[in-house]
C-alpha cells in the first residue's frame, strides 16, 4: 500500500515533474529580458545621436550626389520615423555580443567540456565576422555602388534619394554581408557535427561557387557590381572555412584514437 500510494502521489504532483521545464523557462525569460534591456541602453545615446550618425550613413552617396543635389524626405513623417529606425536597428547590432553572450549563457550548461572548448571561439569570431562584413559593406561597396548609380543616370535626371528608402537599401546591405561573412563558420560548424567532410566540400566546390552568386543575385540590389562584390567574398570565405576545417578534423581524429 505505501509503495502505490507513494506512486501515486508522484504521478499526482505535476509540479515536481515539470520544475526542471519551468526554471528553463524562467531562465529563457531572464536572458530574453536581459538582451532586450541591453538594445534599450545602446538605442539611447543613438537616438540622441541619430540625425548625425544617419549624416554618417549617407555619405557614401552624399559623396557622389551632384552640385546642388540632396537627399529628400517624401513622408510627414520621415525626418523623424527615419533616424529612429536606423537608431534601433544599429542598437540591435551593436547589442549582438551581449545577446550572443546570453544565448551562451542558456546552453552552454548543457554543453561537453570538448563542445564549449570550441563553441566559444566560433561565438566570438561569429560576431567579428558580421562586424567586419557591416565594415566591408559601408568603407567598399558603398562607394562602388553609389559611384556607379549616380554615373549612369540619364541626361536631364536630377539625383534626389529619399532618405527612407536610402536606409531600407544600406540595411539590406549590412545584413546581406554581414550574413556572408558567417560563411567560415557555418562551415566549421558542419565539419565539427560530422554533417560533412573538407573532401567533401572540395569536391562540390563548383556549386558552391554558383551558388554564392545565386546568393548574391537574391540579397544584393538588382546591379551586377553589389552582387560581384558579394558573391567572391562569399566564395573566398568559403575558403577560408576549408582551411581552418582541416584542424578541426585533425583534432576529431586525435581525439578518437586516443
Amino acid at each position: 500500500m505505501t509503495d502505490q500510494q507513494t506512486s501515486s502521489e508522484d504521478e499526482s504532483d505535476p509540479v515536481g515533474q515539470g520544475q526542471p521545464l519551468v526554471e528553463h523557462l524562467i531562465e529563457l525569460r531572464s536572458r530574453i529580458l536581459k538582451s532586450l534591456l541591453a538594445i534599450l541602453i545602446v538605442f539611447l545615446p543613438l537616438f540622441y545621436f541619430a540625425n548625425p550618425i544617419y549624416g554618417y550613413v549617407s555619405e557614401p552617396l552624399r559623396a557622389y550626389l551632384p552640385e546642388g543635389s540632396s537627399m529628400i524626405a517624401t513622408e510627414v513623417a520621415s525626418p523623424f520615423l527615419t533616424p529612429f529606425k536606423l537608431a534601433l536597428v544599429l542598437a540591435i547590432f551593436l547589442a549582438i555580443p551581449v545577446i550572443l553572450h546570453q544565448c551562451w549563457a542558456f546552453v552552454a550548461p548543457g554543453l561537453y567540456s570538448n563542445e564549449k572548448k570550441i563553441a566559444l571561439p566560433l561565438l566570438v569570431s561569429s560576431i567579428i565576422l558580421f562586424y567586419s562584413g557591416m565594415a566591408f559593406a559601408y568603407y567598399v561597396v558603398f562607394p562602388l555602388v553609389f559611384g556607379f548609380f549616380t554615373s549612369i543616370a540619364p541626361a536631364g535626371v536630377t539625383i534626389m534619394t529619399d532618405i527612407n528608402k536610402y536606409l531600407d537599401f544600406v540595411l539590406k546591405l549590412f545584413f546581406a554581408f554581414g550574413l556572408a561573412f558567417e560563411i567560415p563558420i557555418a562551415t566549421l560548424l558542419l565539419l565539427w557535427t560530422g554533417a560533412t567532410t573538407v573532401d567533401s566540400l572540395k569536391s562540390k566546390r563548383a556549386y558552391v561557387i554558383v551558388g554564392c552568386f545565386i546568393l548574391g543575385m537574391l540579397l544584393t540590389p538588382p546591379d551586377v557590381i553589389s552582387q560581384i562584390l558579394l558573391a567572391v567574398p562569399m566564395w573566398l570565405l568559403f575558403e577560408l572555412g576549408i582551411f581552418f576545417g582541416r584542424f578541426i578534423n585533425q583534432d576529431a581524429d586525435a581525439e578518437r584514437s586516443s
